[in-house]
């Protein structure tokens, strides 16, 4: 069966094109989905848990970076480096505590 983002592909015209914003904006509905699992789960790590959460606050700080870059750059995010550094801060602290968080597990065992 097809999907509607390869019948996009396949067909445009027959649907509108989803913007990069509308699939940014739809792909939190299942991240969410994702850590009410872990979280109801209990049986993620806590400190890699609380990585995944730290995933949010990366896009927390992403969104009014880039709405910053655009409005007194005139760029996009990517292309003002110190703000796109110090929004990929906080993912790469994210990434960060996940791996220390299963590594402490895979060690535990």
């Amino acid at each position: 069966m097809m999907n509607l983002l390869s019948a996009n592909l396949l067909l445009p015209g027959l649907l509108p094109a989803l913007s990069k914003e509308s699939l940014f904006a739809l792909s939190l509905f299942p991240y969410l989905g994702f850590l009410w699992f872990l979280t109801r789960s209990r049986q993620t790590p806590k400190l890699a848990l609380i990585g995944f959460y730290m995933t949010l606050l990366f896009v927390a700080i992403t969104i009014p970076a880039g709405i910053y870059a655009q409005r007194v750059y005139g760029e996009a995010l990517a292309n003002v480096d110190a703000l796109h550094g110090g929004a990929e801060l906080f993912l790469t602290l994210a990434n960060i505590l996940v791996v220390l968080g299963f590594r402490q597990a895979v060690m535990e065992r």
